[in-house]
């Protein structure tokens, strides 16, 4: 118990502020009563001692929370509850037990994420994300209460918020404390904002079951009804076939094939967001858990009666016809995959492959595309030189282009990733076409490298690489491109540790009101050097400085932004180290 004084005094004074533990109490007296609260006001850390005590509400004079003096309840969304003490007076004497009766438990920090995003309150999910992660709450728990609500609470279904948590929940690795709290922050604050005044979803439901097993529906049944209805844009339709197959056991990989032939059969869909949404739900689900695969794969299909499909643009139709030729490439692919897994590898000349892919010659990149899968390439890894294609169109991408275009070289890259991560899960002859779909898309972004931005040569290799942080302070300049560019091969050729680097990449768009496009790039980039990393060859190493380019130039010419949603994040840290915030720092 820790002493407060007389009772007398106390009530001559108002309000008294004792130590206890780690925090101060202050200690009021109303209404011939006491009562002790933490003196840090939960929204910000203000002195609730210099606050307002009446008629039971004790009002904080920074922000004006109000909170019930006696349980400590908050009668503002925005402010959690201030825990509060028990007193005892002995013989005139004021006693405080230090032990707030209300403690923070990990089940009221999941209680309050799920109220922030609820009310969609940046600062209640940052306290929350930030409190959970120092208590040890696994990573893909936190992730899974996001993807639970914005999978639930936004009838139009999986669109950039969910993309971007995702996302985020894949690159945790790479990131220190910091830009894991600031990477699950972002992602599930886009959840909360996209989903607000969204609606509820609710699950049509899976079709009856039938009491003759023999008489089931089959997998190749429910597919064929599942891609008419995603052909005619009936969503409903297309749920219901996609929860009975769910209900029904089938694996991951089914469930993909079924989903993906059905995405396919038209190009470049929504500019390839809907290839990569599918994917990154897939990715989600291995994360946490395939029970959630209703409402998770489910959300992919309010989209579809209002979905663009690229065949029917004229870029696809003139002056070159991309669409003929790809329809005969796609005639003959279930023969070539068949035979091609039968005859064994050839020799291929990939780098060659990829410039031809980043050539004008469009047609004999289909030609070409089709004789390295006849040699035994394999559709993934033919995806992966695809999305090697669309990272050079960004670290190519000349500052004078347009703006807006850097989104356009970015679809094509991001949707090329999700191809490849998907033929990776499962390969077949109609997830193959997407490899075509996305050259084609690298063909139609040539313009965007005329002129090409150079590729910058390293300098002084024999220095020591210098402090990753520098990168930052560059990136808090607008039009630092091709400067943040050179810094970066720089810095590889003199044998800088990668691991700092992409921590710092990640810092460099966590810290920024980044938009969604942004997200997409970093954790794509990350993915497919990963994969290039693996190997030891003239072709892999350049792909990996590409990658690091692409990533770097994006992000580069992207910041500074206003950096609000980042402030936020680290408001919550602060209070959670103790900080004074109405103070100088």
């Amino acid at each position: 118990m820790v002493y407060v004084g007389s009772l007398d005094a106390l009530k001559d004074e108002g309000a008294k502020v004792i130590k206890g533990g780690s925090h101060a109490i202050a200690v009021f007296v109303h209404e011939n009563q006491v009562y002790a609260v933490d003196n840090r006001c939960p929204h910000m850390g203000f002195p609730l001692h210099t606050g307002s005590l009446c008629d039971g509400i004790l009002t904080c004079h920074w922000h004006h929370a109000r909170f019930d003096v006696k349980s400590g309840g908050t009668l503002d969304p925005w402010a959690d509850d201030v825990p509060t003490y028990p007193v005892d007076i002995n013989e005139g004497e004021v006693w405080v037990y230090p032990v707030p009766y209300n403690k923070v438990t990990v089940e009221k920090l999941t209680r309050r994420l799920r109220e922030g995003l609820e009310q969609s309150l940046s600062l209640v999910i940052a306290k929350a994300v930030v409190g959970l992660i120092e208590a040890g709450f696994p990573v893909a728990e936190i992730a899974k209460i996001g993807v639970e609500f914005g999978t639930t609470h936004r009838q139009s279904g999986w669109r950039s918020g969910l993309t971007i948590l995702s996302a985020m929940t894949n690159v945790l690795p790479k990131l220190d404390k910091t830009g894991q709290i600031l990477a699950l922050f972002q992602g599930l604050v886009h959840v909360a904002r996209e989903s607000s005044g969204m609606g509820t979803r609710f699950l049509l439901g899976a079709l009856p079951p039938n009491t003759d097993e023999m008489k089931a529906q089959s997998f190749e049944q429910l597919s064929e009804w599942y891609r008419h209805c995603v052909e005619v844009r009936d969503s409903q339709g297309a749920e219901r076939v996609l929860l009975t197959a769910v209900e029904s056991d089938f694996s991951n990989e089914q469930l993909a094939n079924m989903m993906m032939t059905a995405i396919t059969d038209h190009f470049y869909v929504n500019t390839g967001h809907s290839l990569d949404f599918h994917n990154k739900a897939f990715e989600i689900i291995d994360q946490i858990g395939i029970e959630h695969r209703p409402f998770v794969l489910s959300s992919l299909l309010p989209g579809i009666g209002d979905i663009s499909r690229s065949e029917e643009s004229h870029s696809w139709q003139s002056p070159v016809n991309l669409v003929n030729p790809l329809m005969a490439a796609f005639e003959k692919l279930p023969e070539i995959l068949s035979s091609a897994s039968s005859e064994g590898t050839v020799e291929l000349d990939e780098a060659a492959l990829v410039e031809q892919i980043l050539s004008d010659d469009v047609l004999i990149t289909v030609d070409s595309m089709l004789e390295a899968l006849k040699t035994g390439i394999s559709p993934a890894r033919l995806a992966q030189l695809v999305a090697l294609a669309a990272a050079e169109r960004i670290a190519r991408f000349h500052v004078q282009n347009d703006f807006s275009d850097w989104i356009t070289v970015l679809h094509t890259f991001t949707h090329a990733h999700a191809v490849h991560e998907s033929l990776r899960r499962s390969t077949t002859p109609e997830l193959t076409r997407a490899v075509f779909h996305g050259a084609m898309s690298v063909y139609l972004d040539r313009f965007l490298n005329t002129p090409s931005a150079r590729r910058p040569e390293p300098v002084d290799v024999e220095a020591e690489p210098k402090d990753p942080s520098e990168l930052l302070i560059m990136m808090n300049q607008q039009q630092q491109v091709a400067e943040s560019a050179r810094w970066v091969v720089n810095y590889l050729a003199r044998g800088g540790d990668k691991r700092d680097l992409f921590n710092t990449l990640g810092h460099a768009l966590l810290r920024e009101d980044a938009e969604f496009h942004s997200f997409q790039m970093y954790e794509a980039a990350m993915a497919e050097h990963d994969h290039w990393e693996k190997e030891h060859s003239e072709l892999g190493n350049r792909a990996q400085e590409t990658l690091i380019l692409a990533a770097t130039r994006y992000l580069a010419g992207h910041a500074p932004t206003a950096r609000e949603l980042p402030h936020t994040a680290r408001i919550a840290m602060r209070l959670h180290r103790g900080e004074k915030l109405f103070e100088d720092e």
